[in-house]
């Protein structure tokens, strides 16, 4: 499985936040380039970038330290946050971003995000963020009554790259993956999904890795990177394929 380091950006530094929550934020540096720069070295073959302030203000806000990282460095690289209209998609796309992730306006504006995928074949991803089984939106700020399970099952047939599951509830806390949750998730359908949120320890990536055969894609590895609970060199020697 792919080994995903993740970089969030609030005010140009790279930053955690614990279970999605901006006044819950540590800033672990004030240079994501640097921070991109140690993930390529160490052997990422793509690396998970959020803009959280876009994410949360519904429009990009940290461009220029994004596309910084996407000059300077050689590794893939997928970007979310506050990409909510085919405007903003078709910039990102033209610049050397290999593919986006969407989430809110997936639930809002369905065809939109359909009509992505037919042009941009393998280059539109969408974030399935969930508390309880039910997703969040607008930055995980405001939970809808989609569930999760069922709304995946929508667009299976949209042509997406993958979905990107994250457990809110565990994002952040270093506590252990929803293991049950993406799991079921991968029984259901067919989309390749990649898994987010709590990835704390090595033992979580094998627990993770058993479930290769039934889909999964990848793991994102964010806090756990930044507190040396995880070495990403040694993750990624281990588990990626």
């Amino acid at each position: 499985m792919l080994i995903i380091p993740a970089i969030d950006l609030i005010n140009g530094e790279c930053v955690r936040l614990y279970q999605g929550k901006k006044e819950e934020k540590t800033v672990f540096s004030s240079s994501p380039l640097k921070i991109a720069k140690q993930w390529q070295e160490q052997g990422a073959r793509l690396i998970h970038v959020v803009d959280l302030e876009g994410a949360f203000s519904g429009s990009p806000q940290n461009a220029s330290t994004i596309m910084d990282i996407v000059n300077k460095i050689k590794v893939d690289i997928e970007l979310g946050g506050g990409i909510r209209n085919s405007e903003t998609v078709k910039k990102l796309l033209d610049s050397r971003i290999n593919r986006v992730i969407v989430g809110t306006i997936a639930l809002k504006e369905p065809q939109l995000v359909k009509a992505l995928c037919r042009e941009f074949p393998g280059r539109i991803s969408v974030g399935i963020d969930t508390k309880d089984g039910k997703i969040a939106i607008h930055g995980w700020t405001d939970t809808t009554d989609s569930q999760a399970l069922e709304f995946c099952r929508q667009i299976e047939d949209w042509g997406v790259r993958n979905i990107i599951f994250t457990d809110i509830k565990t994002d952040g806390t270093l506590r252990g993956p929803n293991i049950e949750a993406v799991q079921k998730l991968l029984e259901n359908i067919t989309t390749p999904v990649i898994a987010s949120g709590g990835i704390t320890t090595m033992q979580d990536l094998e627990k993770l890795a058993g479930l290769e055969s039934l889909g999964l894609e990848g793991v994102i590895i964010g806090k756990a990177l930044y507190t040396g609970d995880i070495d990403l060199g040694e993750a990624i020697r281990l588990y990626q394929r």
